[in-house]
């Protein structure tokens, strides 16, 4: 009997090659992010030397390992702490619109010295590779697709610009905004500008900006560089955003860049008078006559949701934790679908009516899910209000590491949202404690459970401090689940807690 033939070689070399990209090549120094050999096309990211694929250990989540060179070791000491600073402020950036910087540190030798941060993976890649994959296949750009783009990239800038100082982005092209499967927008290279800003010019050789690409140059309004230049800069760069978006590209000559003569055609292309305005209103020669972005979430061309539909949405999904997953449905079964839900007199005939067998819970529920992950933000519906980025104290000299930086903070803070809670509080065999007993359902649908023994001086508000403090629970759902947790407790354990 013949021995069976081998595989085919070609897959036996798929899969030794695969195995060889799942390899660990080094670790953060506390162990929780491991560098894989594979390299992560995220776009043409500036000033980052090589982006690998990570494991993030502990939530079980690929990352992106995003590494920074310098070869001048001697100036890179000088500024060490500088670039300590500046990493930490960005660290405290968090918006559903932004990729999140989870972590830093510092790695120096004789030889070189390099920053390495870890950020969030955008799995689906960047705006530009999506706009030639969809011209590729002879389609044109959905308007309600486009209006949620532009208002989620907005809500991102306004954010930025409402830091106290105002975090200006300096270099948003369609390679630097990427987009997740699910349709959420994720601008990313939110550092750059502030790292070239605040560095010395010998320390600036790895930092590329965008701008030196030929074919970028028309996402740079005219007065790009100048000292003067401030936030009507990334106006100008989201316009040629939304006009790319619109006509899904813009043509080159060939390498080199895009010429006027490309973008007037690109304009007059746009046969919506409003998304015309639009676009026109952002790409003005003169920064002083561009909208600012908070304004720019007001025009009409944008509206697609109403705002009191929205701002509901909002309300539900802040106190969702404290109903059922699928309050939804079980409201919706027990409705009286033939009942009036909403009624327009009128002057001469039967009035208008709207009944609620008209509204399907699965539309709603896939709405309330796009709420939740950030593709109707909220924040264009509430006032233009600074937001400051707390400032980190640079550490005294004395303390000031000499050659490496460990991960920094003894504790990694929750960026994920609570949306339901559970709590049940059980007497212990002697009697004189209670065991609590904490599930929590965050908003990427992890759940995590929490025991804690109860001691006589325990207060809610302590114990949902102590919670955010080792990174259990979001800094914003702290007073939502000491009120829970104190109602939880006046439940089980009368008045004295």
């Amino acid at each position: 009997m013949a021995a069976p033939e081998p595989g085919p070689r070609r897959g036996r070399e798929r899969e030794d090659e695969s195995e060889d990209e799942s390899d660990i090549l080094e670790e953060s120094p506390c162990g929780r992010w491991q560098k894989r050999r594979e390299q992560v096309n995220q776009g043409n990211v500036p000033g980052v030397q090589s982006t690998f694929l990570a494991m993030d250990t502990e939530e079980g989540v690929e990352v992106v390992w995003n590494e920074l060179h310098f070869s001048d070791r001697k100036a890179f000491s000088a500024h060490e702490e500088k670039i300590q600073t500046m990493f930490e402020q960005l660290a405290l950036v968090d918006h559903p619109n932004i990729v999140k910087v989870h972590k830093y540190w510092l790695e120096a030798s004789e030889a070189r010295a390099r920053v390495i941060f870890i950020t969030e993976y955008v799995s689906s890649g960047s705006l530009k590779q999506f706009l030639k994959k969809t011209k590729k296949n002879h389609k044109a750009m959905n308007a309600r697709a486009w209006k949620r783009w532009c208002t989620q990239i907005l809500s991102a800038l306004s954010f930025l610009h409402a830091c106290s100082p105002p975090i200006i982005h300096g270099n948003l092209t369609s390679d630097t905004i990427f987009i997740q499967h699910n349709g959420l927008i994720k601008i990313g290279s939110v550092w750059h500008r502030i790292f070239c800003n605040a560095l010395p010019h010998d320390l600036r050789s790895p930092i590329r900006v965008e701008r030196e690409e030929p074919r970028n140059l028309h996402f740079f309004p005219p007065e790009y560089g100048e000292v003067a230049d401030g936030t009507a800069v990334d106006i100008f760069s989201f316009g040629m955003c939304a006009l790319e978006m619109a006509v899904l590209e813009i043509q080159a000559n060939g390498d080199t860049r895009v010429t006027e003569e490309a973008i007037a055609r690109a304009r007059h292309s746009l046969s919506d008078p409003d998304m015309r305005e639009f676009v026109l209103s952002c790409l003005a020669r003169d920064p002083a006559r561009r909208p600012s972005a908070h304004n720019l979430l007001f025009h009409r061309v944008l509206f697609e949701v109403h705002s009191l539909k929205l701002l509901a949405a909002h309300c539900f999904l802040q106190h969702q934790c404290l109903m059922p997953e699928n309050v939804v449905e079980e409201k919706t079964k027990a409705m009286d679908l033939h009942a009036v839900l909403a009624e327009i007199p009128r002057p001469h005939g039967s009035p208008l009516q709207w009944r609620y067998s008209e509204v399907s819970y699965l539309e709603l529920d896939k709405f309330l899910e796009d709420v939740r992950n950030g593709i109707y933000p909220l924040m264009n519906f509430t006032a233009a209000r600074p937001l400051g980025l707390p400032r980190v104290p640079a550490p005294p000299p004395e303390e000031a590491p000499k050659a490496e930086t460990p991960t920094p903070g003894p504790f990694d803070s929750e960026s994920r949202k609570v949306i339901q809670m559970q709590c049940n509080l059980e007497r212990s065999e002697d009697k004189g404690r209670w065991h609590l007993t904490l599930l929590l359902v965050l908003e990427d649908r992890l759940h995590r459970q929490l025991t804690y023994d109860l001691l006589p001086t325990d207060s809610a508000q302590d114990l949902a401090a102590e919670l955010v403090h080792y990174g259990f629970v979001h800094e914003e759902d702290r007073t939502k689940l000491a009120a829970f947790l104190d109602s939880t407790f006046l439940k089980y354990r009368g008045a004295q807690l």
